[in-house]
């Protein structure tokens, strides 16, 4: 191997979704995603069921992984992997076999916060982003605004006090009797129908958000059509899911519009596996064509879950010489 070549194994298991990736000289190789469809029938992710998966995962992932980056593993200059936050016993299958693997190949490991990695995937393809930026963080378990700086620079804005985003569209979703996760759903749902009610927007203060007094109201109008029409929601579901969308979305953007114009910022970035929503992908376009700012979304193999973007922070940080000790163990809560 080319001793100025640098090749990277990404490692990301915070959830449900076991991940791996190879990134070469600042190329991602591949980067390859095990959904677990187990979770479906619950309602919600099991964390037991979560751990278990992820152990069967590894290796023939792994394997795969390899492959189609058109790699061995002896070309592998290190290893990053997702240390938080997120569900302890999947952080721990990861981590262990990055560990593993770093003493068996004799490479060094790279520890990634998940959330940092989510922000800096709007720049996996994105050769125009630069700094300062606002990035819009809005997932399943998190939604926040981050003024980036560079790298290691980042100022925490404003966060949700209650559930996520994300949460807010299965919750909603789960009402309507919908499978989870309910996002994707609701968004190919909503395409078809029209906006019927406008749920309350939270009016918190500064650049946090809410969402629970968003699902309680949610919860009692379908409560109350339902008294007088059985049938109401499968009647009206396409527009109950352009209106559910259309108010998460508002929340969000209200948000973001403080934020940018308090910073005096110009760039945005958009990450997270709500980012994919077509609904938010299209308010937030207009307001940046509104307000002439420049809007950064990751292709959608980037939104949720996956190690391409652990990788590719495990690449900067491996340039910086920034390893990690051996001893390390997984966080399940891990702010920037």
């Amino acid at each position: 191997m080319n001793s100025e070549t640098l090749t990277l194994l990404g490692i990301e298991t915070s959830c449900d979704d076991s991940s791996m990736a190879v990134i070469r000289d600042g190329q991602i190789l591949s980067n390859l995603i095990y959904s677990q469809a187990i979770h479906k029938k619950y309602g919600g992710v099991i964390p037991e069921w979560a751990s278990r998966k992820h152990l069967e995962a590894m290796v023939p992932l792994y394997r795969e992984c390899l492959q189609t980056a058109g790699i061995r593993q002896e070309q592998l200059s290190g290893i990053a992997v997702t240390r938080g936050p997120g569900l302890m016993g999947s952080l721990l299958v990861g981590m262990g076999f990055a560990k593993a693997l770093s003493l068996s190949l004799g490479i060094p490991l790279v520890e990634v916060n998940h959330l940092e990695a989510h922000v800096f995937s709007v720049m996996i393809e994105s050769s125009d982003l630069h700094f300062p930026y606002l990035c819009l963080t809005v997932s399943g378990g998190h939604t926040q605004l981050i003024r980036v700086d560079g790298f290691g620079a980042y100022t925490l804005l404003g966060t949700t006090l209650d559930d996520a985003a994300g949460e807010a569209f299965d919750k909603t979703g789960k009402m309507l009797g919908l499978d989870y996760p309910a996002g994707p759903e609701i968004d190919r749902l909503a395409a078809e129908g029209r906006a019927i009610h406008r749920f309350p927007v939270s009016e918190i203060g500064g650049f946090d958000y809410s969402f629970s007094g968003f699902k309680t109201s949610v919860l009692y109008y379908l409560e109350k059509k339902l008294k007088t029409d059985p049938d109401f929601i499968r009647n009206n579901l396409h527009d109950l899911c352009a209106s559910i969308q259309n108010t998460i979305v508002e929340i969000l953007i209200r948000k973001v519009k403080l934020a940018m114009q308090d910073q005096n910022l110009n760039q945005l970035g958009v990450a997270g596996g709500v980012s994919a929503n077509s609904g938010l992908r299209r308010a937030l376009k207009d307001l940046a064509s509104q307000n002439t700012w420049t809007v950064h979304f990751p292709s959608i193999q980037y939104c949720t879950d996956n190690a391409g973007m652990i990788a590719f922070v495990g690449f900067k940080k491996y340039q910086d010489g920034k390893f990690a000790d051996d001893r390390m163990v997984p966080m399940a809560k891990y702010p920037l």
